[in-house]
């Protein structure tokens, strides 16, 4: 058997750590969604979340991502992992109420189509000669701008802002996908220190692009129930 040369020991390193990023991202999106589905059925669990506990649950959700994010470098990677988990199945808890507005056909057809979206996007951005970095400014700014006004319409009720910034919200997250997608092979180059913690890393990423497409989606293709 041939040595293998250096250049492919760091191809066969690359698709090892991209692997593990996508498992933990399949297996954070099945927790959440397991975990909507049975807090959807369960009464009054959902009378609890809706009695005020909703936006504690949301504020810990976003604790626990600027806790990964600013940490992960610090963190073990047993550490990494269980908030990561933590963090899928609180989103679970939190995304369970479209269970109910929605159909679970709708949800399910809106899944794959988000589904073959992504892998799309995620395809050309990893073989792509084109350089993506410079967006990441652009990108950023726009997912603010995006926050704020989604925040604002809370307020204002504006039917046509709602379906304006629909729109707008899923050309940001395919381009966040592309854009978090190509930064994947950056991360590689940074995981000789700690590999199993930046692939969980990774995988919040590409999981936040998922989980905020897959809702936006559901605004266009779901169907209320009656």
């Amino acid at each position: 058997m041939e040595p293998i040369s250096s250049g492919g020991a760091y191809a066969l390193a690359q698709q090892s750590f991209i692997r593990r990023v996508y498992q933990w991202m399949a297996a954070g999106l099945a927790l959440t969604g397991f975990t909507a589905l049975w807090a959807s059925g369960n009464a009054e669990l959902m009378r609890f979340l809706h009695s005020g506990w909703f936006f504690a649950l949301a504020a810990a959700e976003l604790g626990l991502v600027f806790w990964l994010s600013s940490q992960v470098m610090k963190l073990s990677a047993t550490a990494a992992t269980l908030g990561f988990l933590a963090y899928s199945a609180l989103n679970g808890l939190t995304l369970s109420y479209i269970f109910i507005a929605y159909t679970h056909a709708s949800i399910a057809s809106t899944f794959f189509i988000t589904a073959g979206s992504f892998a799309a996007v995620s395809l050309f951005a990893w073989t792509t000669k084109a350089d993506l970095s410079s967006l990441g400014g652009f990108l950023m700014m726009g997912l603010i701008g995006f926050l704020i006004a989604s925040v604002v319409n809370i307020f204002l009720q504006a039917s046509a802002f709602y379906w304006i910034l629909t729109y707008a919200g899923i050309a940001l997250f395919i381009g966040l996908t592309a854009y978090d997608t190509q930064r994947l092979k950056e991360m590689h180059r940074s995981a000789e220190a700690a590999p199993d913690s930046l692939a969980i890393l990774g995988a919040l990423k590409i999981y936040l692009d998922f989980i905020n497409l897959f809702l936006l989606l559901l605004r266009l293709f779901g169907r209320q129930r009656d």
